[in-house]
């Protein structure tokens, strides 16, 4: 799918204080003072697992290596500038950064490409005429966040642009030294349009992929988790199939219904019943390779009680049904 043209994001006027009083406010809800678990603060966690799965290290160190950009997991609501002290920041819009105000147009550019880029990748050009990007992550058919690059021109820097961002600077007050500032600026990473183009075709296919292995991820142990949790964890994997309670699996990780739920949530990103339904489901996928089973076998054979559950459940996690998903299978193709 060929890049959409980016969106310019006009100079933030009255808007600017709106942007810096969210940024802050946003700051200052690092700290939960809540112990309920919130949908977006699930996606976070997700997001966190992603970050530190192998498939994703990898391909972030091959993306900067290959392209010089830097590459961030953000989640849906983010306050902090993407790229702020990572690989391939750009030293001018590091310099930016430091000024709150300068910080707070930044933000209302992330922001708005975070409300155009839900449905699919979106590239937005801010005030100061470097582009920035977001393609949508999904686990399933839930979005949970997006794949960030950019900080980079379209074309050479040059006096005149370099005049013009200056004087926009200037309306907001902003002070910056000229020198190192202009230095910054002439030294930025240039990626021609056709070129950016690719860039992002990697990306989304990225995204996909690892949309692709989310529920994998998901499910498998991380290694710095409580052995508690590595427990149950062992338990549902043996006993997926079975009618299996939440009582059961807490008694086998020796911790109280209570206790296993929150720690349970809080170590993996979802609930008991999610975590169940997500094992059912990957291994209804290895299920699914063998021709000769019927969708309704591989649903009963997996430990779901209905055919319709079965399907409502793997197409929220796929995107699909069970019979479309068996349709890419290398044998279907073959058939």
């Amino acid at each position: 799918m060929p890049a959409a043209t980016p969106t310019t994001i006009p100079f933030p006027g009255a808007d600017l204080r709106a942007a810096l009083s969210a940024s802050q406010a946003h700051m200052q809800k690092d700290t939960p003072k809540t112990k309920t678990m919130n949908p977006a603060a699930n996606n976070n966690t997700v997001l966190e697992r992603l970050s530190r799965s192998e498939v994703y290290k990898d391909y972030e160190r091959a993306f900067n290596e290959a392209t010089g950009l830097p590459l961030q997991l953000s989640p849906i609501e983010d306050w902090h500038l993407a790229h702020c002290g990572r690989r391939h920041e750009s030293p001018f819009c590091a310099l930016l950064a430091k000024q709150n105000k300068a910080c707070a147009a930044c933000l209302q550019t992330q922001d708005e490409l975070t409300k155009t880029a839900q449905g699919e990748a979106r590239t937005v050009t801010c005030f100061a005429g470097f582009n920035e990007t977001a393609v949508p992550l999904r686990a399933g058919e839930q979005l949970i966040g997006f794949l960030r690059t950019g900080e980079v021109l379209p074309h050479e820097p040059s006096a005149p642009g370099f005049a013009r961002v200056v004087r926009q600077l200037e309306k907001l007050g902003i002070r910056i030294d000229a020198t190192k500032l202009r230095e910054a600026y002439m030294q930025s990473k240039v990626v021609l349009p056709k070129r950016y183009e690719a860039v992002l075709k990697l990306l989304q296919i990225f995204a996909q992929h690892l949309s692709m292995v989310a529920n994998q991820i998901l499910v498998q142990s991380d290694n710095a988790e409580a052995p508690n949790i590595t427990r149950a964890r062992e338990y549902i994997n043996a006993h997926y199939a079975e009618d299996l309670s939440l009582a059961a699996v807490a008694q086998a990780a020796h911790m109280s219904t209570f206790y296993f739920c929150k720690q349970f949530k809080k170590a993996t990103g979802l609930s008991f019943t999610e975590y169940l339904s997500r094992v059912r489901v990957e291994k209804a996928k290895e299920q699914l390779l063998n021709p000769h089973m019927r969708v309704s076998e591989v649903a009963y054979e997996v430990g779901f009680q209905s055919l319709t559950h079965f399907n409502r459940v793997f197409k929220k996690l796929n995107g699909e049904s069970p019979t479309t998903y068996r349709t890419h299978l290398p044998f279907a193709s073959a058939a």
